[in-house]
């Protein structure tokens, strides 16, 4: 019967690579739950979704979509990387904007404390370097202060 079916579905998916990939992700979501769009007739859930793809019941860019998300090796962002992004393109667009103010750092000498301080000239780089630098501190500080926050909030639980 399943040869048949497969005959049948490469006249709708001529790529016999993809019409694979498409069958074995429906014969997945079939096994975790997914609701058939064929009668089961006591067939296997591969024969259901070459079934499914015969009579073209089911949404083939979907699956697509599905797969891809399924290789995909990136998570999606969730809840807390919002916030974290958020925070750093803040602390980044404030410290950007006076990148140009800081143009000199002062530097004390260390041999005694009645010379004069030593006035050094950053390049542009350097001040955008700078103010990455503080923007790295400035998101890790917010790091540190959720996590404290968090484990505040597992000690109360507890």
């Amino acid at each position: 019967m399943a040869r048949v079916t497969v005959e049948d579905c490469v006249t709708i998916i001529p790529n016999r690579f993809e019409l694979v990939l498409l069958a074995s992700q429906r014969a997945r979501d079939i096994s975790a739950g997914v609701p058939l769009t064929v009668e089961k007739d006591n067939d296997k859930n591969p024969v259901v979704a070459l079934r499914e793809v015969a009579e073209q019941t089911i949404d083939f860019e979907e699956l697509r979509r599905h797969i891809v998300h399924g290789v995909n090796r990136h998570a999606d962002l969730n809840f807390e990387d919002d916030n974290i992004t958020t925070l750093t393109e803040d602390a980044l667009s404030d410290l950007t904007g006076s990148a140009e103010s800081i143009q000199e750092v002062e530097f004390e000498g260390e041999e005694g404390e009645g010379e004069e301080a030593e006035t050094v000239e950053l390049s542009p780089e350097d001040a955008e370097d700078a103010a990455m630098d503080a923007a790295a501190a400035a998101a890790l500080e917010s790091l540190t202060s959720m996590e404290d926050s968090f484990a505040d909030e597992e000690e109360t639980k507890e």
